[in-house]
């Protein structure tokens, strides 16, 4: 039995459209004990332009911010905190100008999460932070987009993220602050097509209890509570009575509602709009607050790092059964690739601890011929197409571009001046993947039941690599597959690399 509790730090940072959040917790052995939350309204979406930039003063809002919250969790270790961006830095084109200005100030990874991924999290923190129901609805409105949830217990179960948020129906609705009937109603029949393609699946479906989370709905909440209704749940009629209120109004600047800040207020009119348009057309007699949101979803992901790699590998198990790979061959490619990655790491500056990009390295390996599905024909660029554009649970989207980058140069010409542009990886390191993970796939080509020899690879002022086996005659004995490795030399040559084999 410890005498004393292991005790850590754990913090999670949610990077939202409207408003940036922080919640801080410790975990004591397997209880997890909130410790402190921060909120800065930053409004990052009203500094998206039509061009999809964001201007110098947006960026320097949330840089501002970033460096308080930096101070709250200085010396907490890398995986320990995270960092997760949601809409608007997912459509800024400028999003890696804000990263970079970020990494200067908070030394964490700020991951960009795609929108299905951001709804799973939103339903993992609310299922956390909720009595147990048989089955739940999750609501949340964000200044870019809105997130639907359906699961149960803590598997979501129906995952949607549409474009409707308060900040960008505030700026398309309401944009000089003058409220009519005719402007509201706009704007919840433009959220009503929204969610038209939707709304039929999700009434199928069903649920026993609706939660709504985040600023919007905890607004309106707050709203209805100081008009006398003391359960202050949500109902279609108490929110038809408050749009009457807000329209008498005329303007968001007179609006004067009691229980709603002045921080809320600007973007307060569309949220309900589009609350209500939600209720409407899912026939939602009653939605009540959770205090749960994203960044509890990270919170309770990270306290066990083992549950998100769980996620992670199903999620790529699960691809690999859709599409009908032949996993015994993807398994050997992994075992070989997995096996010059610990040969290499030492000598490619690759740190000890990083094992992120040994997980992508075999997620890779299982998944490089999902576009086999396809055609064999080009699979490389179907099974990198499959992977960009898939919803993958657990993978933020440049954890899913790289997968995609990995499978789309695991064969054929190397024309890397196609490569994405990437924050979270180094260039030199995924370069180093892609070789380990291209030899993995030529050594395996002939799929054979033969093992192969015991083979050590080396690597020589990083881009001259050794390929040798204490077998002098293994590639005598196999001509295709020396063949297949003189292509493959020759691919490598005109990137600018060196292969040898012995």
């Amino acid at each position: 039995m410890k005498d004393v509790d292991e005790i850590r730090h754990i913090a999670a940072i949610d990077l939202g459209s409207n408003s940036f959040h922080m919640v801080v917790a410790k975990v004591v052995n397997q209880d997890l004990q909130l410790v402190s939350r921060h909120k800065q309204r930053v409004r990052l979406a009203t500094g998206l332009d039509e061009h999809k930039r964001l201007d110098q003063s947006a960026i320097q809002r949330g840089i501002e911010c970033l460096e308080m919250f930096a101070e709250r969790i200085q010396g907490f270790s890398p995986e320990n905190v995270r960092i997760t961006a949601t809409h608007t830095l997912r459509q800024a084109k400028n999003t890696a100008e804000f990263i970079e200005q970020a990494r200067r100030i908070i030394p964490y990874p700020v991951e960009v999460i795609p929108g299905t991924e951001e709804a799973r999290l939103i339903y993992l923190g609310v299922a956390h932070t909720q009595p147990q129901s048989k089955s739940i609805l999750v609501i949340d409105i964000g200044g870019g987009s809105t997130e639907l949830i359906i699961g149960h217990e803590f598997t979501p179960e129906l995952v949607n993220s549409l474009q409707i948020g308060c900040v960008s129906y505030t700026n398309r609705f309401f944009p000089d602050g003058k409220i009519t009937r005719k402007r509201l109603n706009q704007a919840i029949l433009a959220a009503e097509q929204k969610l038209e393609s939707i709304v039929r699946q999700y009434r199928k479906k069903g649920w026993e209890t609706a939660f709504g989370s985040s600023g919007t709905i905890k607004a309106v909440r707050d709203v209805l509570a100081e008009s006398g209704h003391q359960d202050s749940s949500i109902t279609p009629s108490r929110l038809e009575k408050l749009l009457d209120k807000i329209v008498d109004a005329g303007s968001i600047q007179d609006l004067s509602l009691k229980g709603l800040s002045e921080e809320r207020k600007p973007v307060f009119v569309a949220g309900v709009a589009i609350l209500y348009a939600v209720i409407k057309d899912l026939k939602i007699k009653e939605m009540h607050f959770s205090q749960g949101a994203l960044r509890e979803g990270l919170l309770y992901e990270m306290e066990d790092r083992l549950k998100y790699a769980d996620i992670r590998l199903r999620t790529a198990e699960s691809l690999a059964l859709k599409h009908q790979v032949d996993i015994e061959h993807a398994r050997n490619v992994k075992k070989l690739a997995v096996q010059f990655f610990e040969q290499l790491a030492p000598e490619l500056d690759i740190p000890a601890k990083n094992t992120e990009l040994l997980d992508l390295l075999e997620w890779s390996a299982l998944l490089h011929e999902v576009g086999l599905s396809i055609s064999l024909q080009g699979v490389h660029r179907h099974s990198a197409y499959i992977l960009r554009h898939t919803n993958m649970p657990g993978f933020n989207t440049e954890q899913q571009e790289l997968l995609s980058t990995l499978v789309r140069f695991h064969r054929k010409a190397l024309k890397l001046n196609e490569m994405p542009e990437l924050t979270l990886y180094k260039r030199k390191h995924v370069i180093e993947i892609i070789r380990i993970l291209r030899l993995a796939v030529v050594l395996n080509g002939q799929r054979s039941d033969d093992p192969l020899p015991a083979l050590k690879l080396t690597v020589n002022d990083h881009d001259n690599w050794t390929l040798n086996s204490k077998e002098k005659d293994w590639l005598e004995n196999n001509k295709l597959l020396h063949t297949d490795l003189e292509t493959e030399q020759q691919y490598w040559q005109s990137a600018g690399w060196s292969l040898h084999y012995t």
